[in-house]
């Protein structure tokens, strides 16, 4: 099989090249016309960003809970490559490890500070409930539910069906051969110009955030110049790591990863207001649970308000645009696990860490703010990167503990941008398992400059509006995905139980061949039997 790039890696760079450029020359207008795209989606189609979203949660939790879930994505007795540790911890660290950390203080206040919906009096014990509640909402199963859904198309079609490990693939079963020439190659360069916008996304937020820290550890200055001086130095060793393989590069940042934020999440949650945290944690997840449906699908029709667009919409878009990314790296390291052990690892346990780490750092900010007169809601009016700093602050060791949080957001950073880079490899090189290093470094340059561009052109408000934008055309395709991995499920399981029935058959068959013949013996027998019992008697 020929892996080198093909149509799929030149055009997808093309465009790409084409936004850089544009987004050079005139970021304004760059800026405007996104906005306008924006404005446009949302109004038309921001219900469908919520319905999606629903489905995709509710698909995976009926697959799980089926007889599909005991297929298994690889042969069938397969163990699975890595241990259920370290599959845990590749899972979290190159999934939303960055957005954890950027808005884990940043999305409570911003909402105890101007409540979702006008629910609630701002600043008020009402407004912190809300806070946490919708805090736990978007970071919870339907974030999640949007990787599940790619990963498990492409590691089922990957490790059960042998097929390569393309977004093209998943759609083999509905369009058939299709998928080889134009429409397949379509889809294809639709999935790599979406994980780099999602990807680029994060690379931004994550450098926003390592300026925060730096303001307040090292007194440099914070705006555009720095945060492109930061985004060279962070792409220097992210593209040295892409030159190692995958076992011994993002496994063992990812587990530096995991080892470090439990640590700060251990530290936090001793030293912070401990019984605090767990009481607001133990009445958010209630909140959850009890307002979950009605939060996955309200929007704004009377009022006019535009807050599900700016938070719920544009966690999803989010989502969403990481969904290709995401879901095949997950995919890719998933290999010997049953759809339910998928599903279950993949949105159950990543939504145990978020709600704690939720519900540690953000609930330790609403306590500061509430009972110590902290005023960090005035921290992230004015920059929302810097609310988890200036939260730390309040905890003994703030000086090394902000440190250790910087060091952790460069790890997430890396590890993220890294894992991108094996991905996209892989999509322009026909779902090779191991693409070229030049392959995965171009793709790593492309997202630095993808970055760059958005930072220039208006920072956080660029990146939101450019995911938002990005999920649309992918989030469409993705419901199509899941239609056709039904179907594929569907024919497999008909034929398993095709299968068995054949073999209950052939058994029953083998019964009644061997019930006939012991009969045939008994009957056989008996004339002599009664012959030999004469004989003796006589």
């Amino acid at each position: 099989m020929n892996n080198r790039p093909g149509w799929v890696f030149y055009a997808s760079l093309l465009l790409l090249s084409i936004f850089v450029i544009i987004g050079i020359i005139f970021p304004a207008e760059l800026q405007a016309w996104a906005d306008v795209g924006l404005e446009f989606t949302t109004e038309h189609f921001g219900w469908l960003y919520l319905f999606a979203t629903t489905g995709f949660l509710v698909f995976c939790i009926a697959v799980a809970v089926t007889d599909y879930g005991h297929i298994r994505l690889g042969a069938d007795g397969e163990a699975p490559e890595f241990s259920y540790l370290a599959w845990l911890g590749m899972i979290f660290s190159s999934g939303m490890g960055v957005g954890l950390v950027f808005w884990a203080v940043a999305e409570p206040m911003s909402h105890f500070m101007v409540p979702p919906l006008g629910g609630a009096k701002p600043e008020s014990p009402e407004a912190a409930s809300l806070a946490m509640r919708y805090a736990l909402f978007h970071w919870g199963f339907h974030q999640w539910a949007n990787f599940a859904i790619v990963g498990l198309a492409i590691a089922y079609i990957r490790f059960r069906m042998q097929r390569p490990g393309l977004i093209s693939e998943t759609f083999r079963s509905s369009i058939g051969h299709h998928v080889d020439g134009g429409i397949g190659h379509g889809i294809n360069i639709l999935a790599v110009v979406s994980t780099v916008f999602g990807v680029a996304t994060t690379l931004g937020l994550g450098v926003i955030q390592i300026n925060s820290g730096l303001v307040y550890v090292g007194d440099i200055g914070f705006g555009a110049d720095q945060q492109l001086f930061i985004l060279g130095l962070i792409a220097v060793v992210f593209l040295l790591c892409a030159l190692v393989p995958l076992e011994s590069g993002v496994r063992y940042v990812s587990d530096a990863n995991m080892a470090l934020a439990a640590f700060l999440l251990i530290y936090v949650f001793f030293f912070g207001p401990t019984d605090f945290i767990t009481a607001a944690m133990t009445n958010a997840i209630g909140d959850y649970f009890a307002n979950v449906m009605g939060m996955s699908l309200v929007m704004t029709p009377y009022t006019g308000d535009d807050w599900v667009e700016r938070w719920t919409i544009f966690y999803w878009a989010w989502g969403l645009s990481w969904a290709p990314f995401v879901g095949s790296f997950i995919a890719r390291i998933s290999r010997g696990r049953t759809i339910r052990e998928f599903v279950l690892g993949v949105i159950g346990t990543p939504v145990l860490l978020s709600t704690l780490w939720f519900s540690t750092f953000g609930g330790s900010a609403l306590y500061f703010e509430l009972f110590e007169g902290a005023n960090l809601g005035e921290a992230v009016s004015k920059e929302m990167s810097s609310a988890l700093f200036a939260t730390l602050d309040f905890l003994p060791g703030a000086n090394i503990i902000s440190i250790l949080m910087l060091i952790l957001i460069v790890l997430f950073v890396i590890t993220s941008a890294n894992s991108a880079t094996f991905v996209l490899g892989m999509f322009t090189s026909k779902g090779v398992l191991t693409p070229k290093n030049w392959l995965r470094i171009v793709w790593g340059l492309v997202q630095v400059m993808v970055a760059g561009v958005l930072l220039m052109s208006g920072g956080l408000a660029a990146l939101q509006t450019i995911s938002i934008l990005a999920a649309f055309p992918f989030m469409v395709l993705m419901i199509f995905m899941a239609i056709s991995l039904l179907k594929s499920l569907r024919d497999e399981q008909r034929q398993i139980e095709l299968h068995e029935a054949l073999t209950r058959g052939r058994i029953m068959r083998l019964l009644e061949e061997n019930d006939k013949r012991q009969a045939d013996q008994i009957d056989e027998e008996g004339p002599a039997r009664s012959k030999l019992e004469d004989h003796e008697s006589g």
